[in-house]
């Protein structure tokens, strides 16, 4: 997948590559380890690698008081070139203090753009080939995180703000513009709710339709084709019609569950990647939980960390380790004989890292 032509500027003349590990909760300290060993693999392909281990997450939050140690963030912003990220427990109830710390990394490091393919590789539940990307929004919607309890005569009322803003719209929608430029069918499709939502989800279709027309931009997108759809009806034909979809920009809340969803059709949240991406860094993260009820099994799918490992290099310009770690993780999937249980195999994590090390 093509990204954006500026950031791939980032990997010139670099001697090494500085790389924050979070595995943070759950079956993010079995996957992130799995990342790792695929970027040691590719040898001569990228930098010299340099790995910081670093701390975060719920269970860190039981213990200490803190879910995102302020050395963390430190050591992200100014000894890291990128990183990758686990996964987090976030419990249904409120905990007071308690605030995730995915969500803070994307705020600290304005990591404005989740961008999360998903392609079917020989497999798809619905029997139609699946190709296509949800960039989200990163940093506003309701993940503002603004939630109020109003006590009134009739009982209590729970109140949460809904941030759109101009500023993120446009950015979300260039970086939109730009995936779809380096795909073959360059198509956007703005997923939005502005029959309803006509203020804040009109603010966001009307800043992206615009982006086209930007002086700074030139004419960059004619070739772009420009679509919209009703977030509740794109996720009807998203699976009914999965191939109508390219490239789907989205609010916040919209492509966290637009994603999560096309998971389904590939056969396992197991097997999507994504990357938090900014202008001036990016961290991979497998699209699944911290899936307690596996932890410590042993059994936890390592696929969708080591894609993750390799959209993070792509979104740095290292196209030939990406490629490589890409090539070794479909052929795993497309032979079928080592996978984990979510895909239908009896593998161990271990098993199924091995057999795309050989590969790679």
């Amino acid at each position: 997948m093509a990204l954006r032509a500026s950031l791939r500027s980032f990997s010139t003349a670099r001697q090494s590559l500085r790389i924050g590990l979070i595995p943070a909760d759950g079956i993010g300290r079995e996957v992130i380890p799995a990342a790792k060993r695929a970027l040691e693999a590719l040898g001569s392909d990228i930098p010299r690698l340099e790995f910081h281990e670093l701390l975060a997450g719920f269970e860190l939050f039981t213990r200490t008081g803190t879910a995102l140690p302020d050395e963390t963030v430190q050591i992200l912003k100014t000894g890291c070139d990128a990183a990758l990220f686990g996964a987090v427990s976030s419990p249904s109830r409120k905990v007071a203090g308690y605030s995730s710390p995915i969500v803070a990394l994307r705020k600290e490091l304005d990591l404005y753009a989740n961008i999360r393919p998903v392609v079917s590789v020989g497999r798809n539940v619905g029997g139609k080939p699946v190709d296509l990307v949800v960039v989200r929004e990163n940093t506003e919607c309701l993940y503002v995180k603004q939630e109020t309890i109003v006590r009134t005569e009739s009982g209590r009322e729970a109140r949460a703000t809904r941030l759109i803003t101009e500023r993120a719209s446009r950015r979300i929608g260039k970086m939109a513009f730009d995936i779809a430029l380096g795909r073959p069918r360059k198509q956007v499709t703005i997923i939005h709710k502005s029959n309803v939502l006509s203020i804040t989800d009109g603010l966001f279709r009307e800043t992206i339709r615009a982006v086209p027309d930007l002086p700074e931009v030139a004419g960059r997108y004619a070739g772009v084709a420009l679509a919209e759809q009703i977030v509740d009806s794109a996720v009807y034909r998203l699976f009914r019609e999965p191939e109508i979809y390219d490239v789907m920009v989205a609010p916040n809340l919209y492509g966290d569950i637009l994603s999560d969803a096309a998971a389904a059709l590939v056969g396992s949240l197991g097997l999507v990647p994504s990357i938090n991406a900014g202008d001036e860094f990016v961290m991979g993260e497998p699209v699944h939980g911290s899936a307690p009820d596996i932890e410590g099994k042993g059994i936890a799918n390592p696929l969708a960390s080591m894609r993750s490992a390799a959209l993070m290099l792509r979104h740095l310009g290292y196209e030939n380790g990406a490629s490589r770690i890409d090539k070794a993780v479909n052929e795993v999937i497309e032979e079928g004989s080592v996978l984990t249980p979510d895909l239908g195999g009896r593998s161990s994590t271990s098993e199924v890292v091995d057999a795309v090390l050989r590969r790679i």
